[in-house]
C-alpha cells in the first residue's frame, strides 16, 4: 500500500546487513535481556532495583531497533546494478578531481547508507547529483559552494 516515495533505496549488501542484525537482535539480544529482567526481578523489591531498570531500558532500546529495522526492510527497494555505461545510484566511480589533483573513488548510495569513511556518498550530494547520468570520459562541473571539475575515469 506504500507508494514509491516512501521506498528506501538500499544496496543488496545493506539489506543483508539489516537482515543479519535483525536476526541477531531477535535470536540473541532479546532472549538475553529477557533473562536479565527475570534475574533482576528475582532480587525482590523492584522500586529500588537498578539492574531491573537498566534491563528494562535495554529491552526498550532493542525493541525500538527491531521495529526500526523491520520498517526499513518493509520499505526497502534494492538498488539494481545498472549498466556500466552511465552513472546511477549504486555505481562506484573513479574520478580525476581537478581541484585536488587526485584520483578518487566513490560509491553513490542512498542517504540511508552514507559513510564518508568508506567513500559512500549520498545520491543527493552535490557531487553525486553532478555525476548521475554521465558517462566514462565526461568532464563534469560539480555545483558545490566552491565549484570544481572532475573527469570520470571509470564506472564500476
Amino acid at each position: 500500500m506504500s507508494n514509491n516515495n516512501s521506498k528506501i533505496l538500499l544496496t543488496k549488501e545493506a539489506i543483508k546487513e539489516l537482515k543479519d542484525e535483525l536476526k541477531y537482535l531477535v535470536e540473541v539480544k532479546r532472549p538475553e535481556v529477557i533473562q536479565e529482567i527475570k534475574d533482576a526481578r528475582a532480587q525482590g523489591d523492584l522500586s529500588e532495583n537498578a539492574e531491573y531498570d537498566a534491563a528494562r531500558e535495554k529491552q526498550g532500546q532493542i525493541e525500538d531497533r527491531i521495529l526500526e529495522i523491520e520498517k526499513t526492510l518493509e520499505n526497502a527497494q534494492e538498488i539494481k546494478s545498472n549498466k556500466k555505461d552511465t552513472i546511477a545510484i549504486g555505481s562506484t566511480v573513479v574520478l580525476d578531481n581537478k581541484f585536488t589533483n587526485k584520483k578518487e573513488t566513490y560509491s553513490i548510495v542512498s542517504t540511508y547508507e552514507v559513510d564518508p569513511f568508506e567513500n559512500k556518498i549520498s545520491n543527493k550530494s552535490p557531487l553525486a547529483l553532478s555525476l548521475i547520468g554521465k558517462s566514462k570520459g565526461d568532464v563534469v562541473i560539480v555545483e558545490a559552494p566552491t565549484k570544481y571539475e572532475v573527469k570520470i575515469l571509470d564506472i564500476k
